[in-house]
């Protein structure tokens, strides 16, 4: 499914003006890319936005831009305030359909494990793949199928099964998820032995640094 979205033009670039427009629920953001003579100041509703970034933030979007009309695009960066995650910025990729590009989707687990009906523990270690393949093939979510996982094993990147003509750039040997063995519960006497052995471990750790620095200088 095509997803429309408008925008409206944005002259100025004082941040007083930029205020001005996050305080009427618009994001000012920039288009740029193949095929638009420079950077088109732009801004785009808020909420939109945000329905985007949750739903599908690699949807391929019809951004129709005032007196250049509608262009293929994805969204290259969102910028957000780093206390209250309000979106602060957005830049557009114009993009060709017909050549490929990179994307980060999200990966999902999903199947029913033995090991976790065993008292096994999911460890997700990859929340996302990045993947190379043409704009109109790129897939919302990868789903990690765990159904054959027993206890103490992992799912790797390789492991995976992609849609045709998607393309893996992520490392293949890279874990996605894997089922944690669960520990026994130690006892008073164990717990203080561990701490015991942490501490002197850290010990060590100090004196040899200390030791390097000594004979570095």
């Amino acid at each position: 499914m095509t997803i429309v979205m408008k925008a409206e033009s944005r002259i100025g670039k004082k941040q007083s003006q930029l205020r001005q427009l996050r305080r009427e629920g618009k994001i000012p953001g920039v288009v740029y890319g193949k095929g638009l003579d420079g950077a088109v100041n732009i801004s785009v509703e808020e909420k939109e936005m945000n329905a985007l970034m949750r739903s599908n933030p690699n949807a391929v979007l019809q951004l129709d831009v005032p007196e250049s009309g509608q262009h293929a695009v994805m969204v290259a960066e969102l910028q957000r305030h780093t206390l209250s995650g309000m979106p602060l910025h957005v830049d557009f990729h114009r993009i060709n359909m017909n050549e490929e590009v990179r994307a980060n989707v999200p990966i999902y687990a999903e199947g029913e494990s033995n090991g976790i009906r065993e008292g096994g523990i999911l460890q997700i270690i990859l929340h996302e793949l990045e993947v190379q393949c043409l704009p109109a093939a790129i897939p919302e979510s990868i789903h990690a199928d765990m159904s054959q996982l027993e206890l103490g094993d992992s799912l790797l990147v390789k492991d995976l099964r992609l849609p045709a003509g998607v393309e893996v750039r992520s490392e293949p040997d890279s874990v996605v998820l894997t089922i944690l063995t669960p520990q026994k519960e130690l006892s008073e006497e164990e717990k203080v032995a561990q701490d015991a052995e942490l501490a002197e471990a850290e010990e060590r750790s100090t004196e040899a640094n200390h030791e390097e620095i000594a004979t570095s200088t």
